[in-house]
């Protein structure tokens, strides 16, 4: 199949998820075709012809980790009654703070920072998306009155820089009980009436 085909081929997925696998133990920085096609029991012509080159692949590697982070956040959309930004933030931050999601997120911290200081290859976009992304869920789950305010926008921002700081802290330091404490002072601050930890009613 051509890289600018809009279905993927099931060899297509099944590549991408072996290279996504991959990706997530060795990282995207020093990506090269050839371990990584002998890895996954493939060949260099066959990804080149699948993802048309690496950047090609990288960007297909980025879309696939973007796709995990999505699917966190749709589960907090709830149109018809939002959760509140702040239980959401607490939701947000247990899935952050699970061990298990540790490789998924250096990856995307890994990809983040590349997106930055090489802002015209492959990695173009990744930052701002995901800020976007993020936003507009958070969005989402406050109350129309204060989603649609100044004040709320103010909010949502802080919520999200004290989710960010506070993981960058945590892969860094691997000190989950600390990170953890600082994100719930944080939330508590901005709503004194939540009981961070439980879950919404």
């Amino acid at each position: 199949m051509s890289p600018g085909t809009a279905t993927p081929s099931a060899r297509q997925v099944e590549l991408l998820e072996a290279a996504y696998g991959y990706a997530l133990t060795h990282g995207l920085a020093e990506l090269s075709l050839r371990p990584l096609a002998g890895a996954i029991g493939s060949s260099t012509r066959v990804l080149m012809f699948l993802f048309g080159n690496k950047d090609g692949l990288v960007r297909a590697l980025l879309e696939r980790a973007r796709s995990d982070e999505l699917a966190l956040l749709d589960r907090l959309r709830q149109a018809d009654r939002p959760v509140g930004l702040v239980p959401a933030a607490d939701q947000v931050w247990t899935w952050l703070a699970a061990v298990e999601h540790r490789a998924l997120l250096r990856l995307w911290t890994e990809a983040y920072a590349r997106s930055l200081v090489d802002p015209g290859g492959a990695w173009a976009g990744f930052a701002r998306a995901t800020v976007d992304d993020w936003l507009d869920v958070l969005a989402g789950c406050q109350p129309p009155a204060e989603r649609d305010s100044a004040d709320g926008a103010i909010r949502r921002s802080l919520v999200l820089a004290t989710l960010r700081g506070a993981l960058l802290d945590l892969l860094a330091t691997d000190d989950e009980p600390r990170a953890s404490a600082a994100v719930r002072r944080q939330l508590e601050l901005l709503d004194p009436s939540w009981p961070v930890g439980a879950e919404p009613e």
